[in-house]
């Protein structure tokens, strides 16, 4: 029988097994206007697009970029306001009706920003989100080319699959062991960094980042399969180091795209339903209604470039960065929803999440804005055969293009050795990876993998756990 893939579980499911999801709909209920005293938006009500607006100014919201261009110059010239931190000015909520799609706007408080500076690289252009004539997100380089039909059809019926999985739990688990996290043990640790930071792989592309005060998740997936049916679909060949519940507080997660081994709802309804509005949503634009639908209140949904951050930790800022890719759920939703890559750049540290992505300019892009970054994670498996991955899904070598060009101190290995969604060697992809640090002359400390479980600690103070 032929193995179902992830990314494209969609579109062969169409074929073969005349999957028919409906599209989520609208959420019909009026959200509450929460009036905060911070830009973060503390209160519970979904977002749906924030606006950050010139302080003289009432109705006229700007870019990010001349936005900080301005603050910059403001500080400058000593013309902040009498707090010790720059104006932010008025924000701008974006709120749904119950019955219709207009917006209605609110002005929330007055609020500081305590985020980190930026200079003038932001006065360079960056690549904005596109969309087609139907309304659809379409990728704006050259690098880009849409997987068909016909592709999909070639890749799963002549090409020969080396992934070469083995059954045997034994021969796994001295392959690729998963070991218990630390947090499980050692429950007060969480979140003691001091100045530097903690990411703790908990398999594909879910990690557990500690930084700067703030505890946030990425991708997170702790099903057991990757598939819109609990029977069929990709399956885990490592099951994940913890269970929503025996995760730490968590502050914050950030969603790069709408594939199964990326979003997961019974994942999103086990974090709702344990942290509740407590919990922030970082989503690509177009994620909101879907994210309703599941129940989760605290929700911000931004396009490339936009920023937001958590409630009571201003001073960290996520930023929905571009990447190369695709969204699919339904065999009609074809890019509905944006993608992306995510950058989170506190006081302290940075990091970058990479999500799903092929080779593009824009992780130049990112690092000439935002670098250098202390931690990146960055898709090293899923990449055979090239001629039909290569746009969507970077090899290893491509991997440390993206290391180089976002700036990373240090890389982390993620999108590996939990499903097997493409056809290489299952284990090939940190060996592929340490050959390619070779050949661009880099120290491989400097771009590792972990254990499902394990956790690598970056400029932690001794102190940290005292």
């Amino acid at each position: 029988m032929v193995r179902h893939r992830g990314d494209i579980w969609s579109s062969i499911a169409v074929l073969r097994l005349s999957i028919d999801t409906s599209v989520v709909g609208v959420c019909g209920k009026v959200l509450k206007y929460l009036q905060t005293s911070s830009r973060c938006f503390s209160g519970t009500a979904c977002v749906k697009k924030i606006n950050m607006e010139k302080e003289e100014t009432e109705e006229s919201p700007r870019s990010l970029l001349g936005e900080m261009e301005e603050q910059v110059k403001e500080e400058q010239a000593g013309g902040s306001s009498s707090s010790t931190e720059p104006a932010r000015g008025e924000e701008v909520v974006k709120k749904r009706g119950s019955s219709t799609q207009d917006s209605r706007r609110s002005s929330s408080s007055r609020s500081s920003r305590k985020s980190f500076r930026l200079d003038h690289r932001l006065e360079e252009d960056v690549t904005k989100s596109k969309r087609d004539k139907h309304g659809r997100f379409v990728n704006p380089w050259p690098t880009w080319n849409a997987p068909t039909l016909y592709n999909v059809l070639k890749w799963q019926f002549t090409e020969k699959d080396h992934s070469k999985v083995p059954s045997s739990k034994e021969v796994l688990d001295r392959e690729l062991p998963v070991q218990e996290p630390y947090f499980i043990q050692n429950p007060q640790l969480a979140g003691k960094t001091g100045a530097g930071m903690r990411a703790t792989w908990l398999g594909h592309a879910t990690v557990l980042v500690e930084m700067d005060d703030l505890t946030f998740l990425t991708d997170p997936v702790f099903s057991q399969r990757a598939s819109p049916l609990h029977f069929m679909g990709p399956k885990r060949f490592r099951g994940p180091p913890c269970s929503v519940a025996q995760l730490p507080k968590i502050d914050a997660v950030v969603i790069s795209h709408t594939h199964y081994d990326h979003l997961d709802s019974g994942s999103v309804a086990s974090l709702n339903e344990r942290f509740g509005s407590e919990l922030r949503w970082f989503v690509p634009q177009g994620l909101m209604d879907w994210m309703q639908k599941c129940g989760c209140e605290n929700v911000i949904e931004l396009d490339w470039w936009e920023e937001n951050c958590v409630p009571g930790h201003d001073e960290v800022t996520f930023v929905l960065t571009p990447a190369q890719h695709w969204c699919k759920r339904t065999p009609t939703d074809d890019n509905r929803v944006l993608w992306g890559s995510w950058s989170v750049l506190g006081p302290g540290n940075r990091f970058f999440f990479a999500g799903d992505t092929g080779y593009c300019s824009a992780f130049e892009q990112i690092g000439k804005r935002f670098g250098p970054f202390d931690l990146a994670a960055i898709p090293i498996g899923a990449y055979e055969p090239r001629w039909f991955m290569k746009a969507q899904h970077v090899d290893p070598e491509e991997a440390v293009r993206i290391h180089i060009d976002v700036q990373a101190k240090c890389s982390l290995g993620i999108h590996w050795g939990t499903f097997a969604l493409a056809y290489e060697f299952y284990l090939d992809p940190p060996v592929k990876l340490k050959e390619a640090m070779d050949r661009y002359g880099l120290n491989q400390d400097k771009f590792f993998v972990l254990k499902h479980g394990e956790s690598k600690d970056l400029n932690v103070e001794e102190d940290a756990f005292e």
